[in-house]
């Protein structure tokens, strides 16, 4: 990394609560910090896995997942977006995207889907492999509570 560059966090945005929560802490982070922040919302092509499924269009599939990562940041940022937010749409596997991206980062942030007792507990395939396998530390953001989404 060359000196003049800032230094990134990485967070995934998949449109739940606590990937909300997840940008959220990383902004906030980042402004302590004087971190840059790259938002990545992964998405996947049903059409792209073969048999399972009718065919989509893949062009009707990438519109959809620009709407969606639009409206996700601004639910979670709904004036302007931060100073030094980048942001990333990518098609892929979510966990492979982000442990890609982890390289060269300070921290990849994800949130955790928790749906309550036990399983509050319990970390998301996704959240659990970025935590196993990226390539930086990993910060796993649960759900706010107090908030109104």
């Amino acid at each position: 990394m060359e000196s003049s560059e800032r230094p990134r966090l990485v967070v995934g945005v998949d449109g739940s609560p606590s990937s909300y929560a997840a940008l959220r802490w990383a902004d906030r982070y980042a402004r302590t910090t004087g971190c840059a922040v790259e938002a990545i919302h992964v998405w996947d092509t049903p059409s792209s896995r073969g048999w399972s499924g009718p065919a989509i269009d893949p062009d009707f599939d990438l519109q959809q997942a620009r709407d969606r990562f639009a409206e996700e940041l601004g639910a979670v940022f709904p004036g302007e977006r931060p100073p030094g937010l980048t942001e990333h749409l990518v098609e892929g596997d979510p966990s492979e995207v982000l442990i890609r991206a982890s390289e060269g980062a300070e921290l990849l942030v994800v949130g955790r889907r928790g749906r309550g007792g036990f399983a509050r507990a319990m970390l998301g395939s996704v959240s659990q492999r970025c935590a196993q396998h990226a390539a930086c530390p990993v910060v796993v953001v649960g759900q706010e509570q107090d908030r109104v989404h």
